[in-house]
């Protein structure tokens, strides 16, 4: 049996669960900028999967990389790991 590769995971917050059984997951890095050493935010979105559709904007979200399963969506929930306030 062939092994699988590793999937990526990402942790981030829920930016928008308006979707059926989709959110918006952004994720924030701390980069230095190269010339001037100032710590700049940088945020990617991702669109991923939310099965039970159990997820509320705020909540802070584990995600793991999967097959593509629409245009935009090729991550899915793996657990929540903090609810919002």
């Amino acid at each position: 049996m062939e092994n699988r590769n590793l999937r990526k995971e990402r942790i981030g917050v829920v930016t928008s669960n308006k979707m059926e059984k989709s959110i918006v997951v952004s994720e924030v890095k701390r980069v230095k900028h190269p010339m001037y050493g100032k710590f700049v935010l940088k945020t990617k979105k991702y669109v991923a999967h939310d099965e039970k559709n159990d997820c509320n904007e705020g909540d802070t979200v584990k995600i793991m990389e999967t097959r593509p399963m629409s245009k935009t969506k090729c991550w899915r929930l793996v657990e929540i790991l903090e609810r919002a306030k």
